[in-house]
This record gives structure tokens, sequence and C-alpha cells, in this order.
């Protein structure tokens, strides 16, 4: 008689080798999975395959999650009064499950809410009931002035030259801003957002060019209904089709001074500030985006046979699992490490949360690239999910800026550490 014991296997959470997720954490997380599953997943399928001229038009599969997710109560306000790992934490396990459901769709809610965060972060209830019950959006790249927004130090640039002003511009006025110009076509909620934060340069009196060549900039609450503002078409898209993009363009169009939540004196620390912790949902988006890439392909698999057994049973298909498991953990580990960072740090910065949002991207690429190939051709057919999953998971590289620039800002920041801090001496 063997008195041999088998190794048990680990305990598993649903997003994966988690083993500290309390009670309440594991109720959110299996409520968000739900919606994920039953909800995003069906309708960001059914939207990516409209044309873009039909997705977003009232009562389409669009609006309608935009109303289920409004009933989950998973708003701005939802993080309130928790500390900041709490939020930090808890933040990481809602996008990661809304990620795994549907990345644009993600983004979308994500863009969607930031100007009532803001409009919260100010304090002011003006602007706070102006952006009640409102999808918004983040109006800041511009057809001439794309990642050229993200720099936040001169030498950055190129030597003697200006920043980069860019058409969509603010003029300050006594009693009003005026806002000129137009935004680029990415724009996350673009086409159909009813209220917009405003992020663009401004002349509070004296050009738009302080000494050194720097802009000056300003944060704006903007109605999208009022006199001045149009729209352009929602862009036909390789990936994210769930996610409306389209220009927004200003006319003469005038708000209150009292509608800038950031101006001639915050804004550098504002918008650094403000992008910081925005730039950490693409971290948590592609966890979510990459587990189930990796889900896809573990269960099919599971199911097809090639030389005699199923594909599971390959040593080299075991390998490649290995090594997308390996890729998985490591995105959520960077993204859960970045945010609590962001959060808790009393100098939180763009530059760090930024090479969060390159290095998951990237390796999101990488695990839907392998996943797809485990599928073998039936990968690349829209019977599986796979396809559009990969198609999303490209435009990810791009987004939210182009990781070789983020990359390359992180290095200046490391850079700077070094030379004016002393960090990294021996």
């Amino acid at each position: 008689m063997s008195t041999r014991y088998e190794v048990p296997l680990p305990q598993v959470e649903l997003s994966g080798f988690d083993i500290t997720l309390s009670e309440e954490e594991q109720g959110v997380q299996q409520t968000m999975h739900r919606f994920a599953r039953d909800v995003m997943r069906p309708l960001g399928q059914e939207i990516d395959r409209l044309p873009a001229e039909q997705a977003y038009l009232p009562g389409s599969p669009f609006w309608e999650y935009h109303a289920e997710m409004q009933k989950l109560g998973f708003g701005p306000e939802a993080m309130e009064g928790l500390e900041p790992a709490a939020a930090a934490r808890l933040e990481g396990i809602v996008i990661e499950e809304l990620g795994w459901g549907d990345a644009g769709l993600t983004v979308s809610t994500g863009a969607g809410g930031l100007p009532m965060t803001m409009a919260r972060a100010s304090g002011q209830q003006e602007l706070i009931d102006l952006c009640e019950g409102k999808l918004g959006c983040w109006c800041a790249t511009q057809p001439d002035r794309g990642s050229d927004g993200l720099i936040l130090y001169p030498e950055e640039r190129h030597p003697g030259s200006k920043g980069n002003k860019g058409n969509l511009h603010a003029t300050f006025t006594p009693d009003e801003i005026i806002i000129n110009g137009q935004t680029s076509a990415w724009v996350s909620n673009g086409a159909v957002a009813q209220v917009a934060l405003v992020d663009i340069v401004a002349d509070y009196g004296d050009g738009f060019y302080d000494e050194h060549g720097n802009t000056f900039g300003t944060n704006i609450i903007v109605p999208l209904d009022i006199k001045g503002v149009s729209r352009g078409k929602p862009l036909e898209k390789l990936g994210k089709r769930a996610l409306p993009q389209g220009e927004v363009y200003f006319d003469n169009v005038r708000v209150p001074k009292r509608f800038a939540i950031a101006t001639r004196d915050d804004y550098e620390l504002k918008h650094a500030y403000a992008w910081a912790h925005a730039g950490t949902a693409m971290s948590h988006i592609s966890a979510g985006l990459a587990r189930a890439a990796f889900e896809l392909a573990l269960a099919y698999v599971h199911e097809r046979k090639q030389g005699g057994t199923l594909l599971a049973n390959h040593q080299l298909t075991q390998y490649r699992l290995g090594g997308l498991g390996i890729k998985v953990e490591s995105i959520r580990a960077m993204a859960r490490h970045v945010a609590l960072y962001t959060k808790c740090s009393p100098r939180p910065h763009p530059y760090f949360t930024a090479s969060g949002k390159t290095f998951c991207t990237n390796e999101l690429m990488d695990v839907v690239n392998e996943s797809l190939q485990l599928f073998g051709g039936a990968g690349l057919t829209r019977e599986y999910p796979i396809e559009k999953m990969m198609r999303d998971a490209r435009a990810m590289q791009i987004e939210d800026g182009e990781n070789n620039i983020l990359q390359m800002h992180y290095g200046h920041l490391l850079s700077r550490l070094h030379q004016q801090e002393g960090w990294g001496r021996a």
C-alpha cells in the first residue's frame, strides 16, 4: 500500500495567482466579471461588426452598454473614502475585469468619467452638476499636436525650439474663455460625448509662451451642446471599434472663466498629476485583455486534436502555455505596482506611469499574438473572439501615448533622477 501523497494544485483566484483578496474584493471581482462576460463581451462583439456610422446611434449596443454600466454604480465616486492603497487595489480589480470583457468599452467608460473626476477634484458643485449623468471625453490631442503634448521638460525638445502650440487653443478674457480649433480624430468618445475636459494651450494676455519657450496651458470643463461646437464622423478603425473616436470642433466657443479647473499657475502640476493617475488604467486593461486571450487559447488547446492527441498534451504546447502564463502574471504585477505607487506616492510622476503602460501593452501584444498562433488558421476567423482581441491589443500600443515615445520619456526621467537627485550612484 503506497503512502505517497500527491502534491496538491496551488490556490488560484479568478484572475490568477492571487491569495490576498478580501471577501469584499472577491465579491466585487465576481460581480464585474459576470458583467464583463454577460454584457460587455457580447455587446462589444456586436459593435465591432457594425459600420461606425451605425455603431453609436441612439439605441445602439454602445448606449445599451453605458446604460447597464451606470446601474453597477462603479463611477468616479465609488473609490471615495478609501485609503489610497485600497483604492489602487480595488481600481485594478475592477478595470482588469472590464478589460477582460472589452478593451474598447473600458476605455470609453474611463474617458467618459474623466470630466466628472476632474470636476469632483475641483470641488465646484456647478461643474459637478454640469457633468452629472453625461458621457465625457478628454480633448487633448490635435492633428498638429500629438505626443508633443506629453513633453514636461524643455530639454526634451529639439534645441532652440518652442513648445508646440497646436491649432486648438484658449484665450482668456476678463470674464470668459474663448476656444478655437479642432481636436484630432482620436479623441475617445469625441464623436458622441456630451461634456469634455479640454486640455489645451492658453493665452492669458501676453501670448502662449513663457521666456523658455514653454506653452501656457489650461484644463476646462466644456459642455458640448453649446454654440460653436460641432463633431466629425466616428472613425472606421482596425481595432477597438467599440470605442467611438472622432474630432471635436470649436468655433469661438465661449464659457465662463470659472469653468477652468487648471490655469496658468497650476496647470503643469495638475496636468502631470491627472495624466499620472489616468494612465494607470491602460496597464489594468492590458492585464484583463491578456488574461482573456490566454484563457481562450488555454481552452482551445484542450479541445483541438493534432498529431493523435489534444494540443494541450504536446510538450511544446505546454512550454508555450507556460510562457503565456508568465507574461499574464507579469502584466498584472506591473499594473498593480505602478497603480500603487501612483496612488500612494507623495509625488507621483506620469513618466513612471508611462513605463507601466509601455511594458504592459507591449507584453499584451506578445500574449495575444501567441494566443492567436495556438489557434492556427482558426484564430484568423471571426468564429473566435481572439481575432478581435488581436486588433484591440494592437491599438493599445499607440493610444494614450505611443510606446516608443513613452519609453523615451521614462529614460529621460531616470537620467534626471541620476543627475539631479544622485539616484543610482554608488
